[in-house]
């Protein structure tokens, strides 16, 4: 059983403490569902632990949303991410002016899918 402890991104590196029985072959960082970054594995004090630090890509640091995908699986570099794949954590980024218009939007669709929701349940409660 693989279990990750996000510790954060700090200067465009993302850190956490992966808990497993051993390495998986690779952990990688994945956005529509395409690897983008591969992270760093090394051994930290205590059996199972595992230290990750994965470095994001820069094209990431823009306007806009974003979420990026932390998996471990049994690929090797150059792989698309394998049907067997474990995902460890998502980190998920939003920056610069066009985010106000993206959130609103956002907001006006859970709106929609909730009376959507009320409607229905009160359907299904009228129905004899």
């Amino acid at each position: 059983m693989l279990q990750f402890e996000n510790h954060g991104l700090k200067a465009g590196i993302w850190t956490g403490m992966l808990t497993a029985a051993q390495a998986p072959a690779r952990v990688a960082l994945v956005h529509l569902g395409e690897i983008v970054a591969l992270a760093n594995l090394s051994a930290a004090e205590g059996e199972g632990l595992w230290q990750v630090t994965v470095e994001l890509p820069a094209s990431f640091l823009s306007d806009g949303a974003h979420s990026l995908i932390l998996i471990a699986d049994g690929g090797q570099d150059g792989d698309a991410p394998q049907p067997d794949a474990v995902e460890l954590d998502r980190l998920h980024l939003m920056a610069g002016a066009p985010l106000e218009y993206e959130l609103v939007a956002e907001i006006k669709l859970m709106r929609a899918e909730l009376d959507l929701l009320k409607r229905e349940f009160r359907r299904l409660a009228t129905f004899e």
